[in-house]
């Protein structure tokens, strides 16, 4: 298939990469003029604007965001709006709040174009391990664009099969499904994100109680002198807490055990507050998720070794920097 990518960042670029190996045409714009070179030399097909990036898509013309949630987002998709056509496809595969999806994707149907909301996991490592995508829109138009989904996503791989799945069906063990209308693609990604915020503090809790384990406000004959490295290292073989968090968590580590270049200022990209936003509206406790959540809001205030496995398990998974100024500050 043509289709355009209008974004290339960490994801947009390694998301372009592998459609374009995948044999897939692709029409690239940015910002940067650079990246449009950089990934045009690479078989991607470069534009010099939006009119002309969308000049260059065949019809019915397909055209996947992937740049920041908010604002860019925003200005990106009515930008295409004006010029796209009816029949034509707009994909957001940010981290956009799946009720600005729902607001877009009628907006968008006046005119007669789709809208689809991508929840696109997968981070820096994407272009390897392919692409965990949860979906949202018109089902027919989903369906439609299946070949560009099948391309990015993981495949079944090595992954031993969930037993009794061979009588279901579907798409989810290739990696990718159709979760509903306008919205709920973002809406599980969403909930996805929050998941995580509360799985990465359980491990960095757990990792600064080892950390600490050795200190003298103990009785002497209950410290222990511990290898957090090791101890990541073990839990991924066999453990029932193993998982690809953890692997990175390990990885960082096996770096530097004290994750010194880590100052532990830990962000929030936002869809962790809307995860605990849809439980207040829908009267879920969330005790876990929410406290995940407040840690990160401390973490700006002061800085413990759980919060620096918490910045690196985001440094390694999504190449997320600490900002400049903090790390400085806190040197």
């Amino acid at each position: 298939m043509r289709l355009g990518m209008v974004g290339l960042g960490r994801m947009g670029a390694n998301m372009t990469r592998r459609l374009v190996r995948g044999g897939h045409e692709v029409v690239v714009t940015d910002l940067s003029p650079d990246n449009v070179k950089q990934i045009s030399g690479e078989g991607a097909i470069a534009s010099a604007s939006l009119d002309d990036f969308v000049s260059k898509l065949a019809t019915p013309r397909v055209a996947w965001l992937m740049v920041p949630a908010g604002g860019p987002t925003e200005q990106s998709v009515q930008a295409l709006g004006q010029r796209m056509k009816s029949g034509d496809i707009i994909i957001d595969g940010g981290n956009s709040y799946f009720k600005d999806d729902v607001r877009r994707s009628k907006q968008l149907s006046e005119k007669g174009i789709h809208y689809v909301d991508v929840g696109t996991s997968g981070g820096v490592w994407g272009l390897e391990r392919g692409y965990c995508m949860m979906i949202g829109g018109p089902k027919e138009v989903v369906q439609q664009l299946d070949p560009i989904f099948k391309t990015l996503a993981p495949g079944r791989g090595n992954i031993p099969r969930t037993p009794g799945r061979e009588r279901i069906g579907g798409t989810a063990e290739d990696g990718y499904i159709y979760c509903g209308p306008s919205g709920a693609g973002h809406f599980v990604k969403m909930v996805h994100n929050g998941i995580e915020y509360g799985l990465m503090q359980a491990y960095a809790e757990g990792f600064d109680i080892f950390r600490n384990a050795s200190t003298e406000q103990l009785p002497e004959g209950y410290r222990y002198d511990l290898n957090l490295a090791d101890i990541a290292e073990v839990w991924r073989r066999g453990s029932v807490v193993s998982s690809w968090l953890l692997d990175l968590t390990a990885m960082a580590l096996a770096e530097n055990p004290t994750l010194s270049e880590y100052t532990g200022f830990v962000q929030d990209s936002g869809e962790g507050r809307w995860t605990i936003q849809a439980a207040i509206e829908e009267a879920v406790p969330v005790d876990v998720l929410s406290a995940a959540l407040f840690v990160r809001f401390r973490s700006r205030q002061q800085h413990t070794f759980a919060e620096k496995v918490l910045s690196a398990m985001r440094q390694k998974f999504g190449g997320h920097v600490e900002p400049a100024a903090t790390a400085k500050k806190t040197a």
